[in-house]
């Protein structure tokens, strides 16, 4: 039976990888954490705007949108640069490389290629790009919900 070839530190490649999936979860978790927070803040936000502008459905309707989107901007903000702190946390980017402008890389799935994560953390590049990629889409069916909701609230 061939052994498991050793990494840098002289823990086997599994050990390496879950080390790193270990990590990456629980930053995704705490990113998701954030988020349910800002979707708490955008119920609010809405019901609070609805009530006060029931008699102008124009204006309403601006309103609602334009409160849901900054929470929601505002929540991807923080989950990205929780990211950046992870990276800075484990010394994840390379050397010379801002750990936020590789966050916002890889949250967003720009994917430029112009920065890799140091080998031994790899795999926090594409668990990043999951996370974004599950909270952008959370994020659309809100946003989606909250046109409907309004739209549905407005009178004919």
């Amino acid at each position: 039976m061939a052994k498991t070839p050793k990494g840098s530190a002289g823990f086997d490649r599994d050990t390496i990888m879950l080390r790193q999936i270990t990590f990456g979860s629980t930053i995704s978790l705490a990113n998701i954490a954030v988020h349910a927070m800002a979707m708490t803040m955008v119920i609010r936000a809405v019901r609070s705007t609805a009530a006060k502008w029931l008699s102008f459905p124009s204006l309403r309707l601006g309103t609602v949108m334009i409160a849901t989107v900054a929470v929601l901007m505002a929540a991807h903000l923080c989950e990205i640069a929780i990211w950046s702190l992870a990276y800075a946390f484990v010394d994840a980017t390379p050397e010379g490389a801002e750990s936020l402008y590789f966050a916002f890389v890889n949250f967003t799935t720009l994917g430029y290629g112009d920065i890799v994560p140091v080998p031994r953390w790899r795999l926090l590049g594409p668990m990043t790009a999951m996370n974004g990629v599950l909270l952008f889409g959370w994020s659309t069916a809100v946003i989606f919900e909250v046109l409907s909701r309004t739209l549905l609230g407005t009178p004919k």
